[in-house]
């Protein structure tokens, strides 16, 4: 018994020593780290991302949307460049033809028409660019109109594959073309559909409303009436709105933009008949 105490007494000191040796070890490694993330080393090297040509800040239209003025084209978002630092989107135009659709896109592209060449253009697509800047951010919309005139194949699935919004369109005083929206509808969703990513932002578009208010006001309202029904059948936002007078033109883009990068700006519900409808 009396040797047996010296030996187990000699076992707990050495234990504690190793412990007391492995805590110190904790601590001076802990210290060592510390000490190397705080030396400053080798500096680390950042890409610079190369300039796209700077745009002007854009303005506020007489309806609260953003205009951008005048600036050199950039290349289209199929090869655009992956160190630049636009953001391209794309955006559809759809409805049947001689319904005003060349001309709502043009009063929204403005001056900016005149510097896109025809290298942008292929028989049955219009294709139009507007570039503007949002909250620092540098949006390049790339907008392809299909012309139902020269209906082709593959017209639909190259305007719609990847859009982020589509723009389904009518004549306001032509209520064939209204009936037209579904069949338009249906076939631009066989080609926007991806597990990736959500569907396009449907926009139920009447044009000529200019033309629309001279109608007998019990008209305007049956086709007001079966516009907000199919605007409710395919989930769509609806406007009424005029290229001749630019009524709810910029507002309707100013919209899209507002969805796609979740602004801070609503539009006003307007049901009165004899006025621009919006809908949603």
């Amino acid at each position: 018994m009396t040797q047996f105490c010296p030996s187990m007494t000699r076992h707990n000191f050495r234990h504690r020593v190793q412990r007391r040796v492995l805590v110190l070890r904790r601590c001076f490694c802990c210290f060592w780290d510390r000490l190397l993330i705080c030396s400053p080393g080798k500096p680390i090297r950042y890409r610079m991302l190369s300039r796209a040509p700077t745009p002007a800040v854009p303005s506020a239209a007489a309806d609260g949307s953003i205009i951008a003025s005048s600036r050199s084209l950039p290349p289209s978002p199929l090869c655009h460049p992956k160190d630049s630092d636009w953001v391209p989107l794309k955006i559809s135009l759809l409805g049947d033809p001689q319904i005003g659709k060349t001309s709502f896109l043009a009063k929204y592209i403005g001056d900016e028409k005149d510097e896109q060449g025809e290298d942008h253009q292929e028989k049955g697509l219009n294709l139009m660019d507007k570039t503007f800047v949002v909250q620092g951010a540098r949006i390049y919309y790339s907008i392809w109109e299909v012309d139902g005139a020269e209906k082709s194949p593959d017209h639909i699935p190259k305007a719609c594959r990847d859009s982020v919004a589509i723009l389904f369109m009518f004549d306001l005083t032509s209520r064939c073309t209204l009936n037209n929206v579904i069949s338009w509808y249906q076939e631009a969703r066989k080609w926007n559909q991806s597990l990736m990513m959500q569907t396009a932002i449907p926009i139920l578009i009447g044009t000529k409303f200019d033309e629309f208010i001279q109608l007998p006001i019990d008209l305007q309202w049956t086709i007001a009436s079966q516009a907000r029904a199919y605007a409710k059948a395919i989930n769509a936002t609806l406007f009424f709105s005029s290229a001749t007078y630019n009524i709810n033109v910029n507002k309707i883009f100013k919209f899209v933009t507002a969805k796609l990068f979740d602004l801070p700006w609503t539009v006003e519900r307007n049901l009165t008949i004899g006025e621009p409808i919006i809908d949603f």
